[in-house]
């Protein structure tokens, strides 16, 4: 194949190249060195008439300029004969942009996953502007002109026109504007041999691979920063019940590509929020883990290039952390007020934010002010004896996800959290804090939990990020046994609303608790719900026959509830006169998704039950984002369940089976299953399956409690899929065989 391209004519290879005085004659005498080439690095500018794009009409041009780079070592291949370019081959470059511009949010949505590809000769067009992961094509490319630099191996693609394709114009809603011109390109590139052949009288004599070049030194392939040291923590001020605290951080890029540190009001660079947390309680101090404080997000800015861990830095900076480099952040810097923005702004699986994420017009700051809002009494010596504290810090940035997206075996967007343990002195503020460990680098801070079981579960893999479940059970006396609950949101964009557990028939349980962060209340542009801030509501808590369940509002209620966001970590407890026993809990999210089940221990069955109780779980609220928590655990509300001993009635009858009944409202990725009423049922449990016999559950639908109803939506399924389901229903007495099997194929896209 690399013979008959480079003795064909170069148009059989690109329907635009115009290097054509570059062409040697075609035929098979020729002699010499072949090298196929893929791109080093490179940038591509597109220039784009906004008023063309969105169809305004108006006759001046509003031209907008995007710069992109050209990840490394894109496989858009070019074939060079003697040091003459004989063409391209199909192939494609990822491009990473640099600023952010106001696009039709068709194209703004993919603005982080866009290559240009060499398309097939057969198609009819050379080049096009794509969606790496969808497919979808942008613009069509035309009128270019290829120019090879045989001595500094250079590419350059100039004068190309920017041409509307059809997915466009059909998504922008103007069809008719397909094919029309809406900007330009250019593309600059420096290439590398991949292979190079000597050709004898049309025949490969020999071949050799060169190895790719590596100019940078870091050991990850890709950009991949990490937290390498937590190196000072500082108490920067105090007001009311509350001290401010912020954490000093060495960030060091342990990948082999230069991280993006473009400067606000570029949008291209990482953002570091910090946390703390406190291990207390039972007979060693170590029964829970709470997180007792966060603050907003530090943007950096001016990448130094030290070599703190050492990696081995390459001297690039300032726009980027080099390969190998580190860059220090002191705890006043990150805590200082106007240069820190509101974690809401900030698409965490992304790293996407705009331009005004730290707005602080219209702020009067206090002490503690986005910074890591601790209560006093969560710090207080006196009250917290024995406990132990942890700093925890975070460096989240788009680059790592648009790498991730066009490099998907290069992915390093969930090693950004490092923590370290501390200890505090004091009862009143300022409160003393010095490390007594080192910097435990790429891991969350919940993973410090002594002898705790800590799992990382992904509900969504590739679109969304990953939290983490943690669970501990303790015997603190005869015939009592204390369960601990955190769940740890680390980068996941959809939040989490709502926590099950199943509890065993006859399991008596007490002492139910719940405890949260503190949060920061609403201020001028934060980007909450019309900047009222994130309530610090107590979760609700419903106790019925076989479980327990807390939850928050949902989204559609209220986009400000009390869920668990992004670099945050919840707790829930209750005691059982029951021992533990392997079950899955069920965990419901606020913003998108199915529920997904998680493997936890929880209380076993087999206890005499008391004469019909009836539990009352209603948790009473005792701390707000200003409250004064009491040592160890902030909000205890307590279940006492009442005996009502009266003759116990005759009971209804175990259900019938329900009836499946055909699936309506079928899309491409959920339907509507539907189902038959029976009478004396209280409630349906649901499960689905790609399995007719049921072997494997789709994640979040196994044995789901979906209420009383004869419907229900099933969410985020694949296209183009035959799934199965089937239900049961239950009551007091007992629960049905399962229904009949229903089938249903999703649409395609």
């Amino acid at each position: 194949m690399l013979l008959w391209l480079l003795f064909a004519s170069p148009d059989a290879n690109s329907n635009n190249f115009a290097a054509r005085k570059q062409t040697i004659a075609g035929n098979r005498s020729q002699s010499g060195r072949l090298e196929k080439m893929i791109v080093d690095r490179g940038t591509v500018t597109m220039s784009l008439d906004l008023d063309r794009l969105n169809g305004d009409g108006s006759l001046a041009a509003r031209v907008v300029q995007l710069r992109f780079d050209v990840a490394a070592n894109s496989f858009f291949s070019i074939l060079v004969f003697n040091d003459l370019l004989r063409g391209p081959e199909e192939g494609s470059m990822a491009l990473v942009p640099q600023y952010s511009a106001a696009l039709p949010p068709a194209l703004m949505a993919s603005i982080n996953q866009l290559i240009v590809e060499k398309l097939p000769s057969a198609d009819g067009v050379d080049l096009a502007v794509r969606d790496a992961k969808t497919g979808v094509t942008f613009f069509n490319i035309e009128g270019h002109q290829y120019d090879y630099d045989a001595k500094g191996q250079l590419l350059n693609i100039q004068r190309g026109r920017l041409l509307m394709s059809k997915e466009l114009a059909k998504a922008l809603g103007r069809p008719a504007d397909a094919g029309s011109v809406v900007g330009k390109i250019s593309i600059s590139t420096a290439m590398q041999p991949i292979e190079i052949s000597e050709i004898v009288d049309g025949e490969t004599k020999s071949m050799r691979m060169p190895p790719l070049h590596q100019p940078l030194v870091g050991t990850v392939p890709g950009p991949d920063v990490i937290v390498g040291e937590l190196h000072q923590i500082s108490e920067l001020g105090n007001a009311g019940t509350q001290v401010g605290v912020a954490v000093g951080t060495i960030s060091c890029n342990a990948g082999t590509i230069d991280l993006d540190w473009f400067a606000l009001p570029q949008t291209d660079h990482p953002v570091i929020p910090q946390n703390f947390y406190r291990m207390s309680g039972g007979v060693n101090n170590n029964e829970r883990f709470e997180q007792i404080g966060q603050s907003w997000l530090k943007h950096a800015f001016t990448a130094l290039t030290n070599n703190d861990c050492g990696f081995g830095c390459n001297g690039v900076g300032g726009s980027h952390l080099g390969s190998g480099c580190s860059d220090p952040y002191s705890a006043s810097l990150n805590g200082g007020q106007n240069g820190v923005g509101s974690r809401a702004w900030v698409s965490p699986f992304t790293g996407a934010f705009p331009s005004s994420a730290n707005n602080h017009s219209g702020h009067a700051h206090d002490g503690v002010s986005h910074r890591v809002r601790i209560e006093v009494d969560d710090l207080n010596q006196n009250l917290n004896q024995g406990a132990t504290y942890f700093a925890e810090a975070q460096y989240l940035t788009p680059h790592e996800y648009a790498w991730c997206q066009a490099h998907p075996g290069e992915c390093n967007m969930y090693n950004n959290a490092s923590y370290r343990p501390v200890s505090v002195s004091g009862i009143t503020p300022p409160f003393g804090f010095s490390f007594t460990g080192p910097t435990v680098r790429k891991q969350p801070a919940i993973t410090a939990w002594t002898d705790a079981t800590v799992a990382q579960a992904e509900p969504d893999p590739g679109n969304d990020g990953i939290w983490f479940m943690g669970y501990k059970v303790t015997n603190p006396s005869p015939g009592v046994w204390h369960y601990e609950y955190a769940l740890y949101n680390q980068n996941l964009d959809r939040a989490i609303q709502s926590f099950r557990v199943p509890l065993g028939a006859g399991a008596n349980i007490s002492n139910i608790g719940f405890h949260a962060p503190p949060q920061e209340p609403g201020w001028a542009n934060d980007d909450t719900f019309n900047n009222q801030g994130y309530s610090s509501a107590p979760w609700t808590v419903t106790q019925v026959s076989g479980s327990i369940t807390w939850n928050t509002e949902t989204f559609a209620q209220n986009q400000n509830a009390n869920a668990i966001r992004w670099g945050t970590l919840y707790n829930f407890r209750f005691d059982a006169d029951q021992p533990p026993q392997s079950v899955d809990a069920t965990v419901g999210f606020f913003k998108t998704g199915s529920p997904m089940t998680v493997a936890i221990q929880a209380p076993a069955g087999g206890a005499t039950p008391t004469p019909t109780p009836t539990a009352t779980a209603t948790a009473t609220p005792t701390a707000t984002s200003t409250a004064t928590p009491t040592p160890a655990a902030t909000v205890t509300p307590t279940v006492t369940p009442t005996p009502t001993p009266t003759p116990t009635p005759t009971p209804a009858p175990t259900p019938a089976a329900p009836i499946a009944l055909t699936a309506t409202n079928v899309t491409a990725s959920s339907f509507t299953a539907n189902w038959s009423s029976v009478n004396g049922a209280t409630g349906y449990r649901s499960d689905v399956s790609k399995s007719k016999s049921f072997t494997t559950y789709v994640p979040g639908y196994q044995d789901l409690n979906v209420g009383n109803t004869t419907s229900y939506n099933v969410i985020g399924l694949s296209a183009k899929t035959i799934y199965y389901y089937r239900l049961r229903a239950y009551n007091g007495n007992g629960t049905s065989p399962n229904s009949n099997v229903i089938g249903v194929k999703t649409n395609k896209r």
